[in-house]
């Protein structure tokens, strides 16, 4: 039986995207997309999730590609601008979860220094019953030991949990461990596929309890 709602931050809960920042400064999409996989890439970016500071990352960076220091500099400096708003319609889910019962959790891939910039900017962070994140624990997913951590953190049971991520490889991890998972693309699907997993649930419940009903008979 499903008891608890896990949740990724970016791109489920809040808008987080390098467009959002670079594209006016370099004046188009397809420039921002060249920053991003061939300066500073996702790898790159990564690192921070994981326990590396900003200061350290811009540096070594700067040094391989110093002609583009003032861009990658923007990256720690204006880092928040890369953040959008909440995502529609997911902060009234959570609301409606938890006066269904459900406990709701957060499992982010995020830097231990940037995300108090937005914790308090943000109500939809502190509905959450428990959060671990990346760059706390110096481990991110897929890898299967900070799903681990928050299970045992919070003393959850992962047959009785689904997780919500933008990502597949992210979901298919926690299905490693028996977390149901949803990759998510806005709120009305994540819903209506949270729904589908309760409603087979009740029918397998049914069904068990009609064969142990014959049985007995």
């Amino acid at each position: 039986m499903i008891k608890n709602v896990i949740f990724d931050f970016g791109c489920v809960l809040i808008h987080w995207d390098q467009h959002n920042l670079y594209d006016s400064y370099f004046g188009s999409k397809e420039k921002t997309d060249w920053f991003v996989d061939n300066i500073c890439t996702w790898e790159w970016n990564n690192q921070t999730d994981v326990g590396k500071s900003f200061a350290e990352s811009v540096a070594e960076k700067v040094a391989e590609f110093p002609e583009w220091e003032k861009e990658i500099r923007m990256y720690w400096d204006r880092w928040e601008d890369m953040i959008g708003g909440e995502v529609a319609g997911m902060k009234e889910w959570i609301h409606e979860l938890k006066a269904e019962g459900y406990g709701v959790y957060g499992l982010t891939n995020w830097s231990s220094e940037t995300f108090p910039l937005v914790k308090d900017k943000f109500s939809v962070f502190g509905m959450m019953d428990g959060i671990v994140i990346s760059g706390e624990e110096m481990i991110s997913k897929p890898d299967l030991r900070i799903y681990q951590i928050l299970l045992d953190r919070y003393g959850l049971k992962a047959e009785e949990c689904v997780f919500i991520d933008d990502r597949k490889s992210n979901t298919e991890a926690g299905e490693k461990l028996g977390i149901q998972g949803i990759v998510f693309e806005n709120c009305e699907q994540a819903k209506a596929a949270l729904e589908n997993i309760k409603n087979h649930e009740d029918k397998n419940h049914h069904s068990t309890n009609l064969l142990t009903t014959n049985w007995r008979f």
